[in-house]
């Protein structure tokens, strides 16, 4: 028998898990099954950043390792699309640093800040990683609940002053996921003033800030006075620029922070792999019309679920960004138990709200991550279940 340690104990993905294991199971017995449930972008990159990631491929002198910073020319194109998107001014030798997906950077931030016992103030619902990277680093977790009533925004008054003098970490996320809620820039200046006060980090994940709709253009955490002095803000371009499996992010804002954990990576990793760094330049820096299709793609998407909800009595939200709708449980059932009897009797994969903390409750998340016609066709599909 293999004992596991104890930093395994609080890790575990089981209902992700039992969901795609029941969605294999439909598909596998020859069920059409639209797959929901996953947030991995069906688009593809554009053609210049494929072509780039072509010339460089072909190129024998670039399977080496490379700085595990990352390029100096791919640092520069990340502070010049930061300042031409966000005004924010980035100093690419130490303020920038590259990462294996952002996924990966969030991950081990908290082995950079956190000591055992120490609290990271994390949200609820919130993505997976916020949870599993503090765990990992032995913290103590404090769960922050995302209300309706409130936006989806931390209460930071609510929080005890005990808990605070604690706190090592706050981890924040808007665009949000699961939620797909954005946030005000006054949150924003008031999660600042609360990490000055008490001394600790902030961690904005900002990976959906170009996938927006209606004409929104959300803050970034670090145009905010001072958070440049209390956090950095990560990102990804798997989203923006469908890169998902290229596994290349980055992470930008204070200096100190980004040096630990770039000295914690050098003991860890290496950098990107040589090509995927070049198509990483080549989409920040050339032609921006893909993004601005990509969000449009998105919103077509989401009309079509909004919209088609709304009309067969299931009212849902219309967000103003990210790829994904948060709907409330249309039957009186958990949102585990929807979400199984959702998936066996209309084959539509779906994730429950219980799956991303206790007040997801109620509650499941679509991933916009099919074409329209599926997406039509998902909700015909429902319209005949609920009757």
């Amino acid at each position: 028998m293999v004992e596991q340690a104890e930093r395994m104990r609080g890790l575990t993905s089981a209902i992700f898990s039992q969901v795609d294991e029941l969605r294999q199971k439909e598909t596998a017995a020859g069920r059409d099954v639209i797959t929901l449930s996953i947030g991995s972008p069906d688009l593809p990159p554009a053609s210049h950043i494929i072509a780039a990631l072509q010339e460089a491929v072909l190129n024998p002198r670039n399977y080496g390792y490379t700085l595990t910073r990352g390029l100096p020319e791919l640092l520069q194109a990340i502070a010049a699309w930061y300042q031409t998107k966000f005004n924010v001014s980035l100093d690419p030798s130490t303020e920038v640093h590259s990462l294996i997906g952002s996924q990966e950077g969030l991950a081990h931030i908290s082995l950079c800040l956190v000591n055992p016992g120490d609290i990271v103030l994390v949200p609820d619902p919130g993505y997976p990683i916020y949870s599993a990277g503090p765990l990992t680093a032995g913290a103590q977790l404090h769960y922050m609940p995302l209300k309706p009533e409130n936006q989806y925004l931390p209460d930071l008054t609510s929080i005890d002053e005990s808990i605070l003098r604690r706190t090592k970490l706050m981890i924040i996320n808007y665009p949000n996921n699961p939620l797909a809620a954005t946030a005000t820039r006054d949150f924003f200046c008031q999660a600042v003033e609360l990490a000055k006060r008490y001394g600790f980090v902030i961690c904005h994940d900002f990976a959906y800030s170009e996938l927006v709709f209606d004409g929104y253009k959300p803050d970034s955490f670090l145009s905010v006075p001072g958070a440049k002095e209390v956090g950095v803000e990560f990102h990804s371009l798997s989203k923006t620029y469908n890169m998902a499996g290229c596994r290349i992010g980055f992470v930008v804002g204070n200096s100190q922070v980004i040096g630990l954990l770039g000295r914690l990576k050098s003991n860890f990793d290496y950098g990107v792999f040589y090509p995927i760094q070049k198509a990483a330049i080549a989409a920040l820096t050339g032609p921006q019309d893909c993004t601005i299709a990509t969000a449009a793609c998105y919103q077509r998407r989401r009309d079509i679920i909004v919209d088609g909800f709304t009309a067969i009595g299931w009212p849902v939200e219309r967000p103003k960004a990210s790829m994904y709708v948060w709907a409330p449980v249309p039957t009186r059932q958990s949102s585990f138990d929807f979400t199984i009897d959702l998936l066996k009797n209309t084959g539509v994969a779906v994730i429950p709200g219980v799956a991303f903390g206790q007040y997801g409750e109620g509650y499941v998340r679509l991933a916009l991550v099919q074409p329209e016609d599926r997406l039509v066709e998902a909700v015909e599909r429902i319209k005949k279940w609920l009757g």
